[in-house]
């Protein structure tokens, strides 16, 4: 069975419309990220979501220009001792974790002139690479259309149509198809851009902001927002 076939048609149908309006939203509100600059790398663009896991993207900004002056390839991250890399990303937090996640990343990255497998079952063999960068070298290097599902993108969905079955992101099939069937469509790093920066914008965590939602009409939570 083909995953987009736990959704509905009235599931489909609803995200389908959804696509245009924030694509829309976010040619004119879409956040000014240097990894999203026309001249950032897939390098880096990979990189950075390893560093986005568990922090805001801003706090990962701060640090893009000195970390990636300082290591500009795969290969000098995977030539840098494991202290140094640390050492580099202590204002971000995590930083033991992350600096092992990025060196082994690069060690196998380095040996294979920065190209990644182009499936997941080989991709699952890559150290340090899990559901999600799975999703961000299938997306920025092979231009496949994948999600990069997260609690922000998993908000969206949910309040935009209806919550998830299972507490893990990352083995519920509803909103997994869901997110899948969202970034359809020709610019597929362009709508994961635009529903992270709706979540970050209007969709917050506690109180969302339904003011000013581009899709506040047809969403489940603004629909109770403007009755109460």
């Amino acid at each position: 069975m083909n995953s987009s076939d736990v959704l509905t048609r009235g599931d489909k149908v609803r995200l389908t419309r959804l696509r245009p309006h924030i694509l829309h939203w976010y040619a004119s509100h879409g956040r000014a990220l240097p990894w999203r600059d026309p001249s950032a790398s897939t390098f880096e663009k990979i990189c950075v979501e390893v560093l986005l896991q568990r922090t805001r993207a801003e706090t990962v900004a701060a640090i893009y220009p000195d970390f990636f002056n300082r290591f500009a390839s795969w290969q000098s991250i995977a030539s840098t001792n494991i202290q140094e890399l640390e050492e580099a990303f202590k204002p971000i937090g995590l930083w033991q974790r992350r600096a092992r996640s990025i060196k082994a990343l690069a060690s196998y990255a380095a040996k294979r002139d920065g190209q990644f497998p182009r499936n997941e079952a080989e991709l699952a063999r890559v150290p340090a690479v899990g559901q999600y960068v799975t999703n961000a070298i299938l997306l920025f290097q092979h231009g496949k259309p994948r999600p990069l599902i997260d609690v922000n993108m998993a908000r969206v969905i949910e309040r935009y149509l209806r919550p998830r079955r299972l507490a893990d992101i990352r083995h519920d099939p509803w909103l997994q198809a869901a997110s899948c069937w969202l970034v359809r469509g020709p610019d597929p790093v362009s709508i994961n851009w635009a529903v992270l920066d709706l979540a970050n914008t209007h969709c917050k965590p506690r109180t969302p902001i339904c003011n000013g939602c581009p899709v506040k009409i047809w969403c489940n939570t603004g629909k109770v927002a403007r009755e109460s």
